[in-house]
């Protein structure tokens, strides 16, 4: 009932995106992962002049197991990066350290779409399954109230995923203006490289939200369908 030939024709586009920016990303961070960084200067390096640059005293910094499971936790104050990462002086690595400092100043400037989107987590949490079972029930028992009901509880993750863009993408700018100010980066070269593996991380973000909006009007049209019959 839920998964059929009309599922495809809304995610099928979606999922392509969604494999394409994945593709991208690994290739944009294969590439300039490969190229040294002319200041010599590992991501974790890195990570701490940008501590120091910007007074961020109270911001730890940890290994993390995995490839690109790099991330900012703000409960902890504590930036996470990868050993790929955090010890390899290449241009990939310094941008996404950058970036993830980004969130770090994010939050010690109390950025308000950083803040809107963490209040999203435990509604996402909890509508991500919830909606979904009120849609099934709603449909299954024939009231079509319960499953508008079950998307818009649903519709949190979409909204989640549209808060994101503009966390990561003012992250990603910060990250680039403070390597080039602090000369962690020189030449058009080494910008150039971090351009494009942040804009590669961009996209996959896109496509996650693509991904979000299509499955909620595959679903809304599903009610929507019902409710007409």
């Amino acid at each position: 009932m839920f998964y059929n030939s009309d599922y495809l024709c809304y995610m099928l586009p979606a999922f392509l995106l969604v494999m394409l920016a994945q593709l991208y990303v690994s290739s944009a961070y294969s590439k300039w992962g490969r190229v040294a960084i002319r200041s010599g200067l590992t991501g974790a390096q890195a990570a701490q002049r940008l501590i120091s640059s910007r007074g961020l005293s109270g911001i730890r910094l940890e290994r993390i197991a995995g490839k690109l499971t790099d991330h900012y936790d703000p409960r902890d104050k504590v930036l996470r990066l990868s050993q790929g990462v955090a010890d390899q002086p290449s241009v990939a690595a310094v941008a996404v350290a950058a970036h993830e400092l980004g969130h770090a100043m994010q939050d010690e400037d109390n950025y308000l779409p950083l803040r809107f989107r963490a209040a999203l987590v435990p509604v996402v949490s909890i509508g991500s399954w919830l909606g979904w079972i009120m849609i099934f029930a709603g449909l299954l028992l024939g009231m079509t109230n319960l499953a508008w009901l079950g998307v818009l509880v649903f519709s949190g993750g979409t909204v989640f995923a549209l808060a994101t863009l503009p966390v990561e993408l003012n992250a990603s700018r910060r990250a680039k203006q403070l390597l080039a100010e602090t000369g962690i980066i020189s030449g058009e070269d080494e910008q150039s490289g971090v351009n494009s593996v942040l804009n590669a991380a961009a996209l996959t973000y896109v496509a996650g939200l693509a991904s979000a909006i299509m499955q909620l009007l595959y679903f809304a049209s599903m009610v929507g369908g019902r409710s007409r019959d």
